[in-house]
């Protein structure tokens, strides 16, 4: 049993850790003064309770800076990584645009990244999306040759929502140094669950999301690196918090939540990332010997401890989620998910419309327990079985 879990409440087994996961209780136990006891505003710089909730800020910026390597005064707070990612990318482009207009980025990035692109293709900007082979990386060549006099930022996602590949961030730094390119990456999923360094890594933007490490919804942060420094523009108008580059009252609740959750990554993620692997080879392993044709999509050696992404040949991936009432997996991003269209994710990876359609994405975490493992590979057996039985579609669907 996870020495963090309690009692198993009852309902389904939660497997959709990349879409959200619980926070720690002692993340919530660390915010709750900050609800009731100490409720000033960080920003009151007359008293004591302002002193106290300003203290306590800086505390988790100084958290959130050692989990990656960086300097507190690096670290900005957001309200997750959509907002970070809006800043970094927005920011930097309409800040820099008199040395350039060309950016990279990559054709599997999550749904925000792409939105923010397109929208600065609007503005009259020039991107180059990237290519991924069939274990979802990019290759180091065709981002060398895209590297152009006018480029100023290359976007690389650190460790993908879906599929759960981490890319090779340490060659893309190098690279980008080398050209004088700036580099982000959107570690929502990567901070808090693999090393990350942004010096080592040269990473000059870095994007971080609370609820996705244990953290409290609604509070994210962006690290935005001093030497050499990078410039934004800033995407609200305010009382100029943040150093300028994000407005408004912070919430302290939250930032302490964040930066708790922070240090107990940077502290826990080794033992947490063993454990996790063998819990999700446990899980391949017992539905490889009972579904011999099922796939994996991605690398499996460049991957999150916690995810896998399969492929379950001639059934709807969608109609296995819905049929498995006792476990929560989804098809893919929960913020894709009103679509109907086959993976975009998958389908840059290669795969046709029908498996890419045909597949589930399943994310263990920390509160995931031996037995809940051995259940979920039961349910989905199962459920599989019954669905390649009726020819790939529940009798719901069938009904329909």
């Amino acid at each position: 049993m996870n020495r963090h879990s309690t009692a198993a409440a009852p309902g389904p087994i939660y497997l959709d850790n990349q879409a959200t996961t619980a926070t720690d209780p002692r993340v919530v136990e660390a915010m709750l003064p900050f609800f009731t006891e100490k409720f000033g505003n960080p920003h009151s710089t007359g008293h004591a309770f302002g002193w106290q909730a300003s203290d306590a800020v800086e505390a988790a910026r100084q958290k959130i800076a050692n989990l990656i390597g960086a300097d507190a005064r690096e670290i900005i707070f957001t309200s997750g990584a959509t907002e970070s990612n809006n800043l970094a990318i927005k920011g930097l482009a309409r800040f820099n645009r008199s040395r350039g207009d060309h950016l990279i980025t990559t054709r599997i990035e999550h749904k925000c990244v792409l939105e923010c692109f397109q929208r600065l293709q609007r503005e009259g900007f020039r991107v180059t999306y990237l290519d991924v082979d069939d274990a979802g990386r990019i290759d180091l060549s065709q981002l060398s040759e895209a590297i152009g006099a006018g480029t100023l930022m290359v976007s690389v996602i650190g460790a993908h929502n879906e599929v759960g590949v981490v890319q090779q961030l340490a060659d893309i730094g190098a690279l980008c140094r080398d050209c004088g390119v700036h580099f982000h990456s959107d570690c929502a999923q990567a901070a808090g669950k693999i090393e990350l360094d942004v010096n080592s890594l040269k990473i000059d933007l870095l994007s971080i999301s609370g609820h996705k490490m244990y953290g409290p919804m609604g509070i994210g942060a962006l690290y935005i690196r001093r030497r050499p420094r990078v410039r934004l523009q800033a995407m609200m108008d305010g009382g100029g918090q943040e150093r300028g580059y994000r407005s408004g009252t912070l919430p302290t609740p939250l930032c302490v939540g964040l930066g708790e959750a922070a240090e107990l990554a940077r502290l826990e993620m080794a033992d947490e990332a063993r454990r996790l692997t063998g819990l999700r080879e446990q899980l391949l392993a017992s539905l490889r010997k009972n579904l011999p044709n099922l796939q994996v999509n991605g690398s499996m050696d460049h991957r999150l401890p916690g995810n896998l992404n399969l492929m379950f040949a001639g059934i709807s991936g969608d109609d296995l989620v819905t049929g498995l009432k006792g476990l929560a997996i989804s098809t893919g991003s929960a913020c894709t998910s009103a679509t109907v269209e086959p993976s975009y994710v998958l389908r840059a990876m290669g795969l046709s419309d029908r498996d890419a359609s045909a597949s589930v994405r399943i994310g263990l975490g920390r509160f995931t327990t031996y037995e809940e493992i051995e259940k979920a590979g039961e349910l989905i057996i199962g459920e599989v079985l019954k669905l390649q039985a009726s020819g790939g579609q529940s009798s719901s669907a069938s009904a329909a």
